[in-house]
């Protein structure tokens, strides 16, 4: 007997971004069945007003809760290990102060940047077009496996920057992790090819001249399997078939949704709540 077949399906949520009390109320609404796994689409934590307190909520849930690393995660490692600024609106101090910032940050260090189970591939922002599942998962086995390493603050620093912003094969080194973690944790739009457009973070009307969503690339390699992502709240919820954008703004005052990832689209259900007190300062 497959007793994977047995388990509940994921409940998957949008980025967090510290608002804690939209995710307890939208836990305790969805109401998952005990033993479902609880996946995160990364940016668990910032720019809302409960950092510390949300990011140990979800390391609470222990083997059950499948968080991938977020641009924002990977932010509060670069202010830890002093690569970059904390930035105006930043809400990190907390995590930063905390009497177990080592083992917090430790804990965010060695998070996924793609799980796949099942037929379903999270990641934090998106996919190129020209990677399938088994490559996607390789170059992000390679980013993860430097993360952890003893030189991680190395690596790190050299994940910042735009180039490469089109994938090659015979990419290596820190080129070849920096657009792995381009296109996983960054990414909203780029070309037929595959080249990446950082300047625009607007809406689907926002797209350069000669741009698009990755998810609409023709010919995507992980067309045939179900997308799980988040990062982009001027898109807004997107459920398709093969496609869940789960970013609905919480942070920007707006919702916090999560759905269950039955493997039929058509059985896959959407739960959300409000968030208007969660709206970021400045947001």
């Amino acid at each position: 007997m497959n007793t994977s077949s047995l388990r509940p399906a994921p409940l998957a949520f949008g980025d967090l971004q510290g608002c804690l009390t939209p995710f307890r109320e939208l836990r305790a609404k969805a109401a998952p069945a005990a033993g479902t796994p609880l996946w995160f689409a990364g940016d668990l934590i910032n720019r809302g007003p409960a950092s510390l307190e949300t990011l140990r909520e979800v390391i609470a849930l222990g083997d059950r809760g499948v968080a991938v690393l977020g641009n924002h995660d990977l932010h509060l490692l670069s202010v830890s290990a002093g690569i970059r600024k904390a930035k105006k609106g930043d809400t990190i101090d907390a995590i930063l102060n905390a009497p177990d910032a080592q083992d917090l940050l430790h804990w965010v260090r060695h998070r996924p940047i793609a799980h796949y189970e099942s037929g379903m591939l999270m990641v934090h922002a998106g996919v190129l077009p020209q990677w399938d599942v088994t490559l996607t998962l390789e170059l992000a086995h390679e980013l993860e496996t430097a993360l952890r390493g003893k030189n991680w603050k190395e690596t790190l620093a050299g994940l910042y920057g735009n180039e490469p912003n089109r994938w090659s094969k015979d990419l290596k080194g820190i080129e070849r992790l920096r657009i792995t973690c381009s296109a996983l944790t960054r990414m909203r739009f780029c070309n037929r090819d595959g080249a990446m457009d950082f300047s625009a973070s607007g809406g689907l009307d926002s797209a350069p001249a000669g741009y698009m969503p990755w998810f609409d690339v023709p010919g995507r390699k992980t067309s045939d399997i179900t997308v799980v992502f988040g990062h982009w709240a001027a898109l807004g919820l997107m459920m398709r078939d093969n496609l869940i954008g789960l970013d609905s703004g919480c942070v920007w005052g707006n919702r916090l949704s999560a759905v269950q990832l039955e493997a039929d689209p058509a059985q896959r259900t959407l739960t959300q709540v409000a968030c208007a007190e969660c709206r970021a300062i400045g947001a």
